[in-house]
């Protein structure tokens, strides 16, 4: 089997790390921490002048209508520039329109969403959550109420325009809703990476039918958050572990370098385990989601693994920097907070386990291809 990248592909992840490159230096990204902006600007519109914002909206839509791979390839160069930008919520609310919404929903929202002059985000992790979805929608007239609460939803100050499921008589649908109407509450709030998020409080808020997207598009755009999710944690994951190995190989005790030392090349080798497994079922999920192929099962093991993964290993890394893994003026502390942010987005590894073992045991789906 031929895993080389395409070169259009290598165009895409060079030019990732390009822009992330220029715009997120330690220095940089120390720098928006400490400002309190939603995200960087700069680096917001090198991402919309680039077309980084559109890789996987088809291009009658006016994206590049790439796929899930390409996609991935970016998001692991920004997980490893921990860079400040909601690059994955922005395609993936961009793609879902385009997919599943009425011409008049997409013709008053892509163009924007694709320029980056408005802002959209989602929210999934209610799906994750023991909590379960806290938002309720109920048809009223011609289109629905919404009544309840959709929690620590990223940039929801900020934004325009947010993807929130919500529980109707006949299941958990997938809601277009306008973060300037009437009835909506916004709760600002930090997310442990720096990431503002506020608590979205929606008292009898109206929304259209046209707002209320098909069944299809809850699993549809799971799959892929999933899959977004995992990108990010591999690229958190992989340059923690570069920096703590050229770390540990300057790091000098007892006249050598405490690379040298077998505990820490054996700790060393377990999260570069951990990171090629995360890699492995992140490609086999991205593949099966470009060929149109059944991915319930490849979501489910990489979901897992993006959340053991990051866990491990940035504990590991934290814990081989010693002193220096508990210093907020160092950097290396940063790749701990993204990744246990990942993690809880991501449910945590227990409970995707579990929720795979539950998944495996239906007789439905005993002897699936994962």
């Amino acid at each position: 089997m031929n895993f080389d990248l395409s070169e259009e592909q290598r165009a895409i992840a060079d030019m990732a790390t390009s822009v992330f490159a220029d715009y997120c230096s330690d220095d940089q990204v120390r720098g928006f921490w400490d400002s309190g902006k939603d995200h960087d600007e700069g680096l917001w519109r090198q991402l919309a002048e680039t077309g980084l914002l559109g890789l996987i909206v088809p291009e009658d839509d006016g994206g590049s209508g790439l796929g899930m791979i390409e996609l991935m390839l970016a998001l692991e160069q920004q997980g490893r520039y921990v860079a400040p930008a909601p690059l994955w919520r922005q395609q993936l609310a961009a793609a879902a329109l385009a997919k599943f919404a009425p011409a008049a929903l997409k013709s008053a929202w892509l163009e924007k969403l694709i320029a980056g002059s408005a802002l959209a985000t989602l929210s999934l992790d209610g799906l994750s959550a023991s909590r379960g979805i806290a938002l309720q929608a109920k048809a009223a007239g011609n289109g629905w109420q919404l009544d309840g609460r959709a929690v620590a939803v990223p940039l929801a100050v900020s934004a325009q325009l947010a993807l929130l499921p919500a529980a109707t008589a006949d299941g958990v649908r997938l809601f277009v809703v306008d973060l300037q109407a009437a009835g909506i509450e916004k709760i600002a709030g930090t997310l442990t990476h720096a990431e503002p998020a506020a608590d979205l409080v929606l008292r009898s808020v109206a929304v259209g039918n046209d707002q209320a997207l098909p069944a299809a598009a809850l699993p549809w755009c799971e799959q892929r958050a999933l899959a977004c999710l995992a990108a990010l944690q591999l690229g958190v994951a992989a340059e923690d572990l570069r920096r703590t190995v050229e770390y540990t190989s300057q790091r000098v005790q007892f006249d050598r370098p405490i690379g040298s030392f077998q505990v820490i090349g054996a700790r060393s080798a377990d999260c570069y385990i951990d990171i090629e497994a995360l890699r492995s079922t992140l490609w086999q999920l991205c593949w099966r989601l470009d060929n149109g192929l059944e991915a319930e099962g490849a979501a489910r093991v990489a979901k897992y693994w993006a959340a053991e993964c990051g866990h491990r290993v940035a504990h590991a890394c934290s814990h081989m920097h010693g002193g220096m893994g508990s210093d907020v003026s160092y950097p290396i502390h940063r790749f701990l907070y993204w990744s246990r942010a990942l993690e809880i987005s991501l449910g945590g590894a227990t409970a995707d386990l579990q929720a795979l073992g539950d998944w495996l045991a239906k007789p439905e789906t005993a002897g699936v291809e994962i």
